[in-house]
């Protein structure tokens, strides 16, 4: 029998180094189908998996508490895998080159322990010839076997949406390769268990490596294009979403919408491409412009929110600002990468105290990344405007009438009864249009609606 048979019949083991946003998702699906050893260096998310708590949200505690994942921090039950997917991030470093520390970090660490005839998959987002050229050589010299002979390699770009309930490992197609011809047979028929929709076979690694980066390069340009036509259009005074709309009508008009471009993917993976084409002699002209659009973004939103204040005869050194979300998207804890950092920074440039509200971002990142600490709503009063920055499903549940109160002394009413006897005695918090400074990054409100019940609103 090959590995895949051997693993399908539960007489190996297959392992997943990294348990984040996407190694763990990974694992609990093939623990429906294969024995899985579930590695993380991190001790404490290790803890948390252990008592059924799911700390990224992607598939929820119920799913942690019912899966048969052999959750470890001993880097040595590595051993008793044949098969294993390495799933760490793979960030840029401030000079915004790529950081290469995690996954150099985790084959150090699966070299120690891996054994002969094992199939090393890599699914971390890297430039063309990482695997092969850096990834290898580490394998080998740390387990004193040699590539092609004693162990292969395969590569596997994760396509894990974070925080996408509809897009997930199973419903999402799966590109696969391998060193050579057998390797990607088993690769491809290993995913195969638990990729519903199937798997694409790539003709190289180092193909999959450039499909992976350019997808999200793709997206960067695209949404790089539309917070162009923001900045344009808002120095005509005509709403992007309106003439995006009016586009739209367009059967081959491509939808997409301006925004802060954050996280661990379409602001990061974009630069990996970059550096190896500046390694090759080449310098790129696109790709880097449209990453400078999407990097300045976040100053562009504060400059505007000032500004918006400042007709509003705000004083701005001392004035407060409440932004609603600082994940760097919708609906998802991570934190990683979050644009809305940079308007927090810029908007404390002013003097501006800023108060953030998110109940949805991990806390604990948050504080050991940013040194942000994040406030409840109910907190919140006497600003001088409100940013919503990232459009939860939660922040959806507040009315723009009930958003009025936290301009004032007496903050938002939380109580269904309070607001009851509120709305009957008509309380109104200021009648000047000026006063309510709204920034909607995302669109979330509707513009009419929020111009009509008396709001300076404003966005991209």
């Amino acid at each position: 029998m090959n590995l895949y048979e051997r693993l399908a019949s539960k007489e190996e083991k297959l392992s997943l180094i990294g348990l984040g946003y996407v190694g763990m998702p990974i694992a609990v699906a093939f623990a429906k189908k294969v024995d899985v050893i579930g590695f993380d260096i991190h001790k404490e998310k290790i803890e948390l998996y252990k008592k059924g708590i799911d700390p990224t949200k992607e598939v929820g505690n119920d799913v942690i508490k019912n899966t048969t994942v052999d959750f470890t921090s001993d880097e040595t039950r590595l051993r008793e895998s044949k098969f294993h997917i390495v799933a760490v991030p793979t960030p840029v470093k401030e000079d915004r080159t790529p950081d290469l520390t995690p996954v150099e970090s985790a084959s150090r660490t699966l070299g120690k322990n891996l054994t002969k005839g094992s199939i090393v998959v890599f699914e971390s987002t890297v430039y063309p010839g990482v695997t092969e050229e850096i990834c290898v050589p580490i394998l080998e010299r740390e387990s004193g076997l040699k590539c092609g002979i004693d162990f292969k390699v395969g590569y596997s770009p994760e396509r894990i949406n974070p925080g996408d309930k509809e897009h997930r490992l199973e419903t999402i197609t799966k590109v696969v390769s391998g060193m050579d011809s057998d390797t990607l047979d088993i690769v491809a028929k290993v995913y195969e268990l638990v990729v519903d929709v199937g798997v694409y076979k790539a003709a190289s690694i180092k193909v999959a490596e450039a499909a992976k980066v350019i997808e999200n390069a793709q997206r960067d340009i695209n949404i790089a294009f539309m917070n162009e036509l923001s900045i344009i259009f808002n120095k005509m005074d005509i709403d992007t979403k309106a003439v995006l709309e009016a586009a739209g009508t367009k059967w081959n008009f491509l939808k997409f919408s301006p925004g802060l471009v954050g996280g661990h993917c379409i602001g990061v993976d974009p630069y990996y491409l970059t550096y190896k084409a500046e390694q090759m002699g080449y310098y790129s002209q696109i790709i880097l412009s449209g990453r400078k659009i999407n990097d300045d973004m976040g100053k562009y939103v504060a400059e505007s929110t000032v500004k918006k204040m400042i007709k509003a005869n705000k004083q701005i050194n001392g004035a407060k600002v409440a932004i609603f979300g600082v994940t760097f998207k919708e609906n998802c804890p991570d934190v990683r990468n979050t644009k809305v950092v940079d308007v927090i920074k810029e908007l404390e440039e002013y003097g501006i105290e800023v108060k953030v509200v998110d109940p949805v971002a991990d806390k604990e990142d948050l504080w050991h990344e940013y040194r942000i600490n994040l406030c409840s709503i109910g907190e919140i009063k006497e600003v001088d405007a409100v940013i919503f920055a990232v459009p939860h499903e939660e922040f959806k549940k507040i009315s723009l009438k009930d958003l009025k109160m936290i301009y004032g002394p007496g903050g938002l009413i939380t109580s269904e009864a309070v607001k009851e006897v509120a709305a009957t005695s008509e309380l109104e918090i200021g009648v000047d249009k000026e006063n309510y400074v709204l920034i909607d990054i995302k669109a979330m409100f509707d513009r009419n609606i929020a111009e009509e019940t008396g709001y300076n609103y404003w966005r991209l």
